[in-house]
């Protein structure tokens, strides 16, 4: 039995990784920026007769972690096993995406695995043991996509940060692994595409027939989020886990198309003829439109 702490633990994947550790027996502490939005998770937990406790925890901010993790261990001594599963997602082009929110993106996906891992290491090195587990995603092994350049920077970043710190927490005896979930029902998706474009907006056609294809593999055509849950709560107890752990038939899929493209160019081209697939060919600028 293991104390487990899951951030964003109040929709979606972490939800379902909260009820997947408490279903094992493991002393579950389900996280989140607002305990108010727990009212799924406590449902569902108390229909299937599970033992979890709600934690106010936002990744954000240095002195809500202190005491989420400070609580666990005075009760119990140490985090044995920290999911960091909190993430956002705002899409949009380099150059127009509010500064707001691309910050807000490296701030929760990755300066928050950071604080949170900060917070529970002494106790883990003093005990010689430990599993970190960070949520990262397909976005952070294939090259970069249109309209997604913020998130997969804050992925490829999360990924690199767990290979540096496998490395620098094997002679403590804690693991690392990197979970990296394909396409996925939950509600990152809808938040990310929710803002509608302005007629003004030079990539406003460009960017809804990205959104197609997104909308159609993630919100219609996204596995069920617990099979990642699963996958999270097996990694977390197997010490034979590598440090990257693709989840989903798709996930290795589009990694295969990325390594047979042989370079970012390939890789563009075949996006683009998925896109293609879903959308429709690619629209034209609107300069170049009028101009033609």
């Amino acid at each position: 039995m293991s104390v487990v702490l899951v951030t964003g633990s109040s929709s979606g994947i972490g939800l379902e990784t909260a009820l997947a550790f408490a279903r094992r027996g493991d002393v579950t502490y389900a996280s989140m920026r607002d305990p108010e939005r727990a009212t799924a998770l406590v449902e569902r937990a108390r229909s299937g007769g599970l033992g979890l406790e709600i934690l106010a925890l936002d990744v954000t901010d240095e002195a809500s972690i202190t005491s989420a993790v400070r609580h666990i261990e005075d009760r119990h001594g140490v985090v044995d096993v920290l999911v960091n599963n909190a993430g956002i997602d705002h899409s949009g082009p380099v150059e127009t995406l509010a500064l707001e929110h691309a910050r807000a993106i490296i701030e929760t996906n990755v300066w928050g695995p950071v604080r949170t891992i900060r917070a529970v290491l002494p106790a883990m090195r003093a005990r010689e043991a430990g599993v970190i587990v960070n949520l990262s995603s397909l976005a952070g092994r294939v090259p970069g996509t249109l309209y997604g350049g913020f998130y997969a920077a804050s992925k490829h970043a999360l990924g690199a940060l767990s290979e540096s710190l496998a490395a620098e927490l094997e002679p403590f005896g804690i693991r690392v692994v990197c979970v990296e979930p394909g396409f996925f029902a939950t509600e990152i998706f809808t938040k990310a595409w929710s803002e509608e474009t302005s007629a003004s907006d030079p990539y406003g056609g460009d960017h809804q027939w990205v959104r197609a294809f997104f909308v159609d593999r993630g919100e219609r055509g996204g596995g069920d989020p617990a099979l990642v849950a699963q996958a999270v709560v097996a990694a977390a107890h197997d010490p034979a886990t590598q440090v990257h752990l693709l989840v989903g038939d798709d996930a290795a899929a589009y990694v295969d198309v990325a390594e047979q493209a042989g370079g970012y160019e390939g890789w563009a081209a075949a996006v683009k003829d998925l896109f293609a697939s879903v959308a429709g060919p690619r629209p034209s600028p609107p300069a170049r439109a009028a101009a033609g």
